[in-house]
């Protein structure tokens, strides 16, 4: 065996512990240390504006830190979870767009703790010039985002690219994205890393292509793909795209498991995530304190109920087709009350089930039909639709629980008496989870 191959085989054993790169994630955890704000290209998908405590999708962070600080974090959440198995840096940018920082970053944290497992994600433009530093800097595994691998489908996802000192648009953009990410991917898999291929599935642009773009990332090397549903959000191009649906994507997953094995678990996480997948903690490290922030609210007089999804009661951390209960709170003259726990029959249950049953909904929506809205960090535009035709509200956050329904009361009375909608922002899809079908088998030799 040789250099490389037994350095590939050494970072796929640390694949097992690496919860985006194990099956189902295995109770493993990551921080994501948000030191990289710059980026080097504008997705139609993408809105530059990253300080969102109250997100959760890629690209948001509450806080770019500096190298010092991420340091600081890793220490602090150490202190609460214990060592996490896998730092990386996502974001909020690219992290090669940010190299000095991300090289002084990954150098502290390798100094404090030099058995640490690190991993990045990029859009691959410039990885070809940084994929040696990459393997210097001691770093497992890569995630390339490639998103077509044909320019005339790349210049409808790309609305410009900064290369070299110069800002190019159109197809030129889109060939030269897509000449860095190819030769990026092969150099990091020559160099014995591990290489992840995010595709995001864009309905009427990329989606009948994504076959083509999984079986050329993998004819170079790449270990595993990640198919992933557009979050729309506001202020962007694609922000009314309309989105695949569910079913789309798992039958995509399944038609493209032959090519590649198939990531099912991933959570879309934030440049800031911290914990494992199924309980995050970045909340509390960003506001450096287990106790929710006090605001004074200046809502109705009358009571209102909220419906929120959560693992505890104490934040607003599921999916609406995730939750098997939902806490009641009550809002009543600036006051948050614990109204009580409402057991759900869950909407999403496993891969091939997610988001296809109606009458699942329905009885999950019959649950909460005294409710003013629902309160979760995201839904389906099917179960958004069904609240609404209730007059139930939906508000998408991750928050606290108590300010969070603070927060919701204060916008529904904004809305008018009565039951009405409120906080509409774009929804998206349950994405699926099921402790059966996570992720497939990354073989140690091809």
């Amino acid at each position: 065996m040789g250099i490389v191959d037994s350095k590939k085989a050494a970072n796929l054993l640390k694949s097992a512990s690496h919860p985006c790169f194990s099956g189902c994630g295995g109770g493993h955890s990551r921080i994501h240390l948000p030191v990289a704000p710059a980026c080097n290209i504008q997705c139609n998908y993408c809105v530059r504006k990253y300080d969102c405590p109250n997100e959760s999708r890629p690209g948001v962070t509450a806080k770019v830190l500096s190298p010092r600080e991420a340091l600081d974090r890793y220490m602090l959440a150490k202190e609460r979870i214990g060592k996490p198995d896998v730092v990386g840096v996502a974001g909020p940018g690219d992290a090669l767009a940010n190299f000095e920082t991300l090289k002084e970053t990954l150098t502290l944290v390798r100094d404090a703790e030099p058995d640490i497992t690190f991993c990045i994600s990029t859009n691959g433009l410039a990885l070809p010039r940084y994929a040696g530093e990459l393997e210097a800097l001691g770093i497992s595994h890569v995630t390339v985002t490639v998103n077509a691998v044909e320019p005339l489908i790349g210049r409808r996802i790309y609305r410009h690219v900064f290369f070299n000192g110069r800002n190019y648009k159109g197809i030129e953009a889109a060939e030269i994205l897509l000449e860095n990410q190819l030769e990026g991917i092969r150099r990091i898999v020559e160099l014995g890393m591990v290489c992840k291929v995010n595709v995001v599935m864009l309905a009427g642009i990329n989606d009948a292509h994504i076959p083509e773009v999984v079986k050329t990332t993998a004819g170079l090397g790449a270990d595993i793909s990640n198919i992933m549903q557009l979050i729309p959000v506001k202020g962007s191009i694609f922000e009314h795209l309309p989105l695949v649906s569910n079913a789309s994507i798992m039958r995509m997953r399944k038609r493209c498991e032959s090519i590649l094995p198939q990531m099912y678990h991933c959570r879309q996480c934030r440049a800031d995530a911290a914990g494992t997948l199924d309980n995050d903690i970045s909340l509390s490290l960003n506001r450096g304190a287990e106790q929710p922030v006090k605001i004074k609210h200046n809502g109705p007089e009358q009571s209102m109920r909220f419906a929120v999804a959560s693992k505890n009661g104490y934040l607003v951390d599921m999916h609406f087709g995730h939750t098997a209960v939902f806490y009641v709170f009550e809002y009543s003259q600036g006051r948050v009350t614990l109204f009580e726990r409402r057991e759900i029959p869950r909407c999403c249950s496993g891969p091939e089930e997610c988001g296809e049953h109606g009458e699942t909904m329905k009885a999950a929506i019959s649950v909460i039909e005294d409710c003013m809205g629902v309160i979760a960090v995201r839904i389906g535009e099917k179960p958004r639709a069904m609240l609404a035709e209730k007059g139930i509200g939906v508000f998408l956050t991750y928050d606290y629980a108590v300010h969070a329904v603070g927060i919701a009361a204060e916008q529904a009375a904004e809305g008018g008496s009565g039951k009405k909608p409120f906080f509409n922002s774009g929804g998206q899809d349950e994405e699926p989870h099921s402790s059966d079908t996570c992720i497939s088998t990354i073989k140690a030799t091809r």
